[in-house]
């Protein structure tokens, strides 16, 4: 039935999800280049709240918990599984106040209105996946750019989309890198569920009626563990919150 009525739906769904992508490319473009970032900020903040809720053109519900108090005077970094393209607006939304950037593919910059933009001017990390050396500066830079702006970082450590929404085995290597520079950071798990369901027939149909969540959890106690065992604390806490095994 979810598939049939995503039939009917998904074309409504695509018209406004890339119409809004469009439209908010100019937008971006005025508020970077003539107001700066804090106007810049607001208007992919903005884009983000109507991009996360086009889903109800699928009829899809949304669910952002965050009880957590988490600190505004130090970078977070917000260590998540990942299931679809459609897990990042509602982080982008709802993780706002602590102004998140991504680590993302470096062809992600170019072709893609809205998206490519933000991705090139908006400071996170944009990575070559074929060059190691590259990729490495790049978190660098962006850890360092925490340090200095307290900014915030979302990484989606299993590396690709679990599109089954088992979770993969977290690696390791951005969290550490974006700790030695900026070691002050706070490590904070993110559950993401359901997401995987939108896309599991594809591109066409989506799926509709789905439960669409993101659980903030509470931060990783840090204290005596080095970069491999925060990570796996991270896992293991989303695996919790998940169902799933323990790895």
């Amino acid at each position: 039935m979810k598939k049939i009525i995503g039939y009917l739906l998904t074309p409504i769904f695509y018209f406004f999800f890339f119409l809004l992508l469009v439209v908010f490319q100019p937008v971006q473009w005025v508020c970077y280049k003539f107001l700066g970032y804090r106007a810049h900020k607001t208007s992919v903040n903005v884009l983000n709240f109507f991009l996360t809720y086009c889903n109800w053109f699928l009829g899809n519900s949304i669910t952002f918990i965050n009880n957590q108090n988490l600190p505004s005077d130090k970078p977070i970094i917000f260590v998540a599984n990942h299931q679809s393209m459609y897990d990042i607006p509602g982080l982008i939304w709802y993780l706002r106040k602590y102004q998140p950037k991504f680590i993302s593919k470096i062809e992600l910059t170019k072709g893609i209105p809205s998206i490519s933009f933000n991705l090139k001017y908006g400071g996170g990390a944009n990575i070559d996946r074929k060059d190691s050396k590259q990729a490495v500066s790049e978190i660098i830079k962006l850890g360092r750019r925490m340090k200095e702006k307290n900014w915030s970082a979302v990484i989606f450590a299993e590396g690709t989309r679990a599109k089954d929404g088992k979770l993969k085995t977290f690696q390791v290597g951005g969290i550490a890198t974006l700790l030695k520079a900026a070691p002050a950071s706070l490590i904070v798990p993110v559950a993401i569920e359901n997401s995987w369901k939108i896309v599991r027939f594809g591109a066409f149909p989506l799926s509709a009626g789905e439960s669409i969540k993101w659980t903030v959890l509470p931060p990783i106690d840090q204290v005596d563990k080095n970069a491999e065992e925060i990570t796996l604390a991270a896992e293991n806490a989303i695996r919790t919150k998940l169902n799933q095994p323990l790895a």
